[in-house]
């Protein structure tokens, strides 16, 4: 409804009711006006009716759509079943060309629309978060593993004589076979124990630097959070490293948007050395079915180089369940889930330490809890981490 609409709609309507139609309508676009001329999260989270409104303004912006349209071609955008195209809004085309997963379809302005809007409001919620100098970002419709693959992918244009990736170890399958994937050697470094935790050996990483030659090396492969009792890795440290050899960095930051320590090591990783760029899952930190990451770095010709990489159109799905979680839970929402996380830690800290057990206080402030249970005969802890403490190891 426009305003020759509604004005039309007086000859039908009391004029007096129709205005007050038109200024409820007004209302929404007055929400969408401001997320199209800003790009950024809204403080407030929309109502769903808005939300939906919304998704099918962009989706009547796509070919498939029109009315009266015949599309002839290869894509098209064709669906056999209403309920599949429901699900997806009808916004069928997907996102990017083949060439770019950034770049706009000529048939899919309004699937394109919501590709760069997604990306928009995800790089202010990175900068929220706590990394406030990232310039680009963009959502790829993969999970974190084969996310830093296309990362691996992309530095191998930039060094083509490199075959090793140093890796401080973590005990994950995926962040290992990234590196196989895209055809690198891992080499392993062992951490160090330092009280009870499990931190990098900046001594060994160099000296392998050197034995290696820096010419040789891909990238260093760091982490930011893992399994209890490894820590993050010293990002500042391997940064200022990785400047000094002119060794590109790739951060696997996973689980870190949702961690302010975590995002904090890599705003001073960038800071103080190079970090070229940081790979988060969106499932894991934005609660969305998986299937989804983010690729965002410092440097945004890098970030787009990345982008070209990705080969072919791509699903629109985790771009359309990120912007509508995001949209639904405004900034002030996804901040108070941040700080209920804080506050749910300070409490299931108190109550296990009450009951006698020990708390690697430090890990947990990172994303993960490593728990001593002194007493095992405590059946009811171990349960209650699954309403407290989601990623937790125990140590028995």
């Amino acid at each position: 409804m426009n305003a020759e609409n509604f004005g039309s709609s007086e000859r039908l309507v009391t004029a007096a009711y129709v205005r007050q139609g038109a200024q409820g309508r007004r209302a929404h676009e007055l929400r969408l006006r401001a997320l199209l001329e800003q790009g950024k999260c809204p403080e407030d989270g929309w109502d769903e009716s808005t939300i939906e409104l919304f998704l099918h303004e962009l989706a009547i912006m796509d070919s498939n759509n029109f009315l009266g349209n015949c599309g002839v071609g290869e894509r098209e955008g064709r669906v056999a079943s209403g309920l599949v195209a429901r699900r997806h809004y009808r916004l069928i085309h997907g996102i990017g060309r083949s060439g770019d997963i950034s770049a706009v379809q000529p048939k899919a302005a309004g699937s394109s629309l919501l590709n760069k809007l997604t990306n928009s409001v995800v790089l202010d919620i990175i900068k929220l978060a706590g990394v406030r100098t990232v310039t680009n970002c963009f959502v790829v419709p993969m999970a974190t593993g084969m996310s830093l693959t296309l990362c691996f992918l992309t530095l191998r244009h930039k060094r083509p004589k490199a075959k090793y990736i140093i890796w401080p170890r973590i005990d994950q399958k995926s962040c290992f076979k990234s590196m196989i994937t895209a055809g690198f050697e891992p080499v392993v470094i062992e951490n160090v124990l330092e009280g009870d935790e499990l931190r990098t050996d900046i001594e060994a990483v160099e000296a392998k630097i050197k034995s290696l030659g820096a010419e040789n090396i891909l990238c260093v492969h760091s982490t930011t959070s893992c399994f209890a009792p490894r820590v993050p890795d010293r990002l500042e440290e391997l940064a200022v490293i990785c400047a000094n050899y002119d060794i590109p960095h790739i951060v696997n930051n996973a689980y870190g948007i949702q961690s302010s320590k975590c995002m904090h090591l890599i705003q001073q990783g960038a800071r103080v050395g190079r970090i070229d760029a940081f790979v988060q899952s969106l499932d894991k930190n934005f609660m969305v079915p998986v299937g989804g990451a983010i690729i965002a770095g410092f440097n945004e010709s890098f970030v787009q180089e990345i982008s070209k990489m990705y080969p072919g159109r791509a699903s629109a799905s985790p771009s359309l369940d990120v912007l509508i979680t995001l949209l639904s839970l405004g900034a002030s929402g996804y901040k108070q889930l941040l700080k209920e996380r804080k506050v749910s830690f300070l409490a299931s800290n108190t109550f296990f330490k009450s009951a006698g057990n020990k708390v690697l206080v430090k890990t947990a402030l990172c994303g993960k809890a490593c728990l001593c249970l002194e007493n095992r005969t405590e059946v009811t802890q171990g349960s209650l981490l699954f309403f407290i403490w989601p990623y937790c190891a125990f140590v028995l």
